[in-house]
This record gives C-alpha cells, sequence and structure tokens, in this order.
C-alpha cells in the first residue's frame, strides 16, 4: 500500500517482494518514481512475508525522482536481514560506496583466523625443514646421489648471473658510507677515519646484508616460481609417480647452490664496497689517496671484521633456499597462488636474512667478536 502524506511517501509492503511478483510491483511503483514533490520514502516492512534482492531494487528505485533528485528514507518496521538488504540495495542504485558496521567481534574473528593461519604456516615450515635436514643427511652420506650437474648449473644462475648487480649495488653502498662520514667526520678534522667507517661497515654488515637481500628478491622469487610452475603443470606430480624424490630433485640442489654461492658473492661485494669508498676518499674532497686508505685500511680493519661478516653468509643462502622452495611446493593450480606465494617467499626470506642477522650481531656482540 501507498501513502503520500506531504513529501513524505509511505511504502507499506505486504506478501512477497521477490523475482515471481516483480513485473507487478514494478508497474505499481514506476507513477511514484516519477512524482517530483516527494522529498522522503519511509517504508514498513511488518506485513512482508518474503524479500529478495529483485523486490528490494524496486523498492529502492522510488528513491529516484524523475529530475534524478535522491530522497531520503527510513525503515519504521521491519526485520534486520530486511533492513541490510534494502541498505545494499539503495547503496548500489545510488551509486554510494558501500557501508559495513563492523561489530566488536569481527575483529577477534579476524584476528583468530590470523592466527590459525600464521600457526599452520609456523608448522608446515618447520615440517619442511625437518624433512630436507633429513633428505640432505643421507645424502650427504652418499654423495653420489646429490645431482652435481644441477647444483652447477644453479651456482651459474643464482651467482654469476647475480655478481654483476651485487657489485654495483655494493659499490655505491660503499661510496653513500663514505660520502657520509667525510661530511660527518670533516668537522672534527678526523677525516681519516673515514676508512674505519667503511671498512668495519661494509665487512662487518652491509656487504652480507646487501648480498642476502638481492638472492632473496632476485633468486627466491625465481625458486618459487620455478618449482610453483611445475606444481601447476603436474610436473611435481609426475616426478612422484616415476620414483623421484621431490626434495632430492629440487630442494637440495638449490640449497647447495646457494650455500656455495652466498659467501663468493659476498666477498666481491666486500672488495666493490671498500673500491667504492676508497673512490670517494680519493675524489670526494677528503685528499686520502689510495696509499693512504689502503695503510690505514691494514691499521684499522682485522680479519676478524671479514670473518664475522662471512662467516654468517651460508646460513642466508640456506635460508632464502628453503623459503623459495617451500613456497614453491605449496603453490595450489592457480595463477593467483603462484603470484601470493612468490610475493610471500620474498617477504619472508628477507624478513628472515635481517632477524638472523640481528642475532648474529648480539651473538657477537656478546662474545666480544
Amino acid at each position: 500500500m501507498l501513502t503520500e502524506q506531504g513529501q513524505t511517501l509511505l511504502v507499506k509492503a505486504r506478501g512477497d517482494w521477490t523475482f515471481e511478483n516483480a513485473k507487478v510491483l514494478y508497474e505499481r511503483l514506476s507513477d511514484w518514481q516519477d512524482s517530483t514533490d516527494l522529498t522522503e520514502v519511509r517504508y514498513d516492512f511488518s506485513e512482508m512475508t518474503e524479500l529478495d534482492t529483485s523486490g528490494a531494487y524496486l523498492l529502492a528505485r522510488v528513491l529516484e525522482g524523475a529530475e534524478g533528485e535522491r530522497r531520503s528514507w527510513n525503515i519504521d518496521q521491519g526485520s534486520k536481514g530486511q533492513m541490510t538488504l534494502m541498505k545494499a540495495a539503495c547503496e548500489a542504485l545510488r551509486g554510494d560506496p558501500p557501508t559495513h558496521t563492523r561489530q566488536w567481534y569481527d575483529t577477534l574473528i579476524r584476528l583468530g583466523i590470523a592466527t590459525e593461519r600464521f600457526g599452520k604456516e609456523v608448522w608446515e615450515t618447520l615440517a619442511f625443514i625437518g624433512h630436507f635436514f633429513s633428505v640432505l643427511g643421507r645424502l650427504l652420506l652418499t654423495p653420489t646421489k646429490i645431482r652435481w650437474k644441477s647444483v652447477v648449473a644453479l651456482i651459474e644462475d643464482v651467482g654469476l648471473d647475480a655478481a654483476p648487480i651485487v657489485m654495483v649495488l655494493s659499490f655505491f653502498i660503499g661510496a653513500v658510507i663514505a660520502y657520509m662520514g667525510a661530511n660527518l667526520l670533516a668537522s672534527f678534522g678526523a677525516s681519516v677515519f673515514m676508512v674505519d667507517l667503511v671498512g668495519f661497515a661494509v665487512l662487518r654488515e652491509l656487504a652480507p646484508i646487501i648480498t642476502a637481500i638481492l638472492l632473496a628478491g632476485r633468486s627466491d622469487s625465481a625458486f618459487t616460481a620455478q618449482i610453483g610452475a611445475m606444481k601447476m603443470r603436474q610436473e611435481i606430480d609426475a616426478m612422484t609417480v616415476i620414483g623421484l624424490d621431490t626434495y632430492e630433485t629440487l630442494v637440495v640442489p638449490r640449497a647447495i647452490a646457494c650455500v656455495v654461492v652466498t659467501p663468493i658473492l659476498t666477498f666481491l661485494a666486500m672488495m666493490s664496497g671498500i673500491f667504492g669508498g676508497m673512490l670517494v676518499a680519493w675524489s670526494g674532497g677528503a685528499d686520502i689517496s689510495p696509499v693512504m686508505f689502503l695503510g690505514r685500511f691494514r691499521e684499522a680493519i682485522d680479519l676478524t671484521q671479514f670473518g664475522v661478516g662471512l662467516v654468517k653468509t651460508p646460513i642466508f643462502g640456506l635460508i632464502i633456499a628453503i623459503i623459495g622452495c617451500r613456497q614453491g611446493l605449496a603453490v595450489t593450480g592457480s595463477v593467483e597462488s603462484l603470484g601470493s606465494r612468490t610475493t610471500t617467499s620474498v617477504v619472508q626470506a628477507i624478513f628472515a636474512v635481517i632477524a638472523v642477522d640481528a642475532m648474529f650481531a648480539i651473538l657477537f656482540y656478546q662474545i666480544g667478536v
């Protein structure tokens, strides 16, 4: 029943407002939609027995006048489900962004889902690590079973192809550290100590962490994408059917390659970073010649700093390989899963590398190294 009271239209809906009755309902509401005198619509659903999306849309159409003006609306009586459906229909018809009232328990639900997902991820990662080390230990007892051709090919892909970008980036990092040290120490008349700053920073922290982050972004994503694509094409299942161990074939060679390559790339990064610092010290206004730079470097920096930087790099390489392969094997059959797992592997690898580096820093500080 439709009643007009001044500039307010009272809509008292009765019976079923469903798709089956849409034609009749549409004809009854058309005349009221074109009326330009109405500014407000009030709904009463107390006698309505059923409401679906079609009925809600028809009821919402009376909010639009003939000249496109928008009428205000309110529901005097109705169930919560009817009010929610009408609100969604009105927002969709008028092009308003959907608004949702979040109950306080929704936050707890999301927190619980996130906690469950985190716990499942940690459990599966620990299971993967345990399986990996059991396979690696078995292969180390029988080295002839290791796929050395795959290891050598991966060393070239992960190490040799990544060397230029690692060296270039480390060169600029060393140059930036030298510039910062020159500007800071020049005010104290101690520009020569810039050599100490470059040496300690590059050898102990910057070269290892920059190398690990670049490998996490470059090689870790490649591992996940390669293994994930094989998983999508069911090549992993085919390997299992013919009796090949996935860990022996895919995971262990990548882990060995990363463990071997990471110290080599870190050494190249160290040399490149120190060269960048030396070049800035020579030509950047600090008036420190290469001979003076190397002499001061030999006096201030001992082999301990070099060893501290290199000793943690195999751990970084192992972490990167494990995370990349783990996420690759977790890919399902969709492209969306492949992209999501690739992103997750890079983020997890960078986070793990930085966390482990912080642990090494605390350990070396406690033992006085």
